[in-house]
């Protein structure tokens, strides 16, 4: 069985920092938290061989998680005590900042889909694209209607598990 499969069983977070750019680093940490050597068939064996292993890297996911889940809470707290104010400019810039990035995209997408474009710029076109689709609106998206489904199916996975 390999690190990234054992972990996806007990720390799903973690399985994706293993599995990302970063992955060296992320075994790394593991590595040290269990005390083995920064390897990933001695990270996976002590994993396998050892609940109590798994259920440290389980809580190391659930902090991880919780913090994030901090993070999310204080801009939508902001956003609530913006909404208190007074001030227009304020009280309603997150929604102008969210339309201006909405409409900003649909114009881009629409200039890229159907204006043409010199040779050498239609990788760059569709780059700047992707990263205003996957990164800008769907943030904007994640921020007033909160993240999909299967995150909290994953996070009720973990909570379950510890308890």
């Amino acid at each position: 069985m390999d690190l990234i499969n054992i972990l996806k069983s007990v720390a799903p977070g973690l399985a994706t920092a293993v599995a990302g750019p970063l992955g060296g680093m992320a075994v790394k940490v593991i590595a040290d938290k269990l005390g083995v050597e920064n390897e990933v068939a001695a990270v996976a064996q002590a994993i396998a061989g050892d609940p109590e292993a798994a259920r440290k890297l389980a809580e190391i996911d659930l902090a991880q998680f919780k913090a994030e889940a901090a993070d999310r809470d204080s801009a939508r707290q902001m956003q609530v005590a913006a909404l208190q104010q007074e001030d227009k400019f304020a009280k309603h810039f997150i929604y102008w900042y969210a339309w201006f990035w909405s409409v900003g995209t649909t114009v881009y997408f629409f200039s890229v889909t159907f204006v043409e474009m010199p040779t050498g710029g239609r990788d760059f076109a569709n780059i700047i694209l992707g990263f205003l689709l996957g990164t800008a609106v769907a943030t904007i998206i994640s921020f007033f209607y909160g993240s999909s489904k299967s995150s909290k199916d994953k996070t009720d996975a973990l909570v379950k598990e510890l308890k």
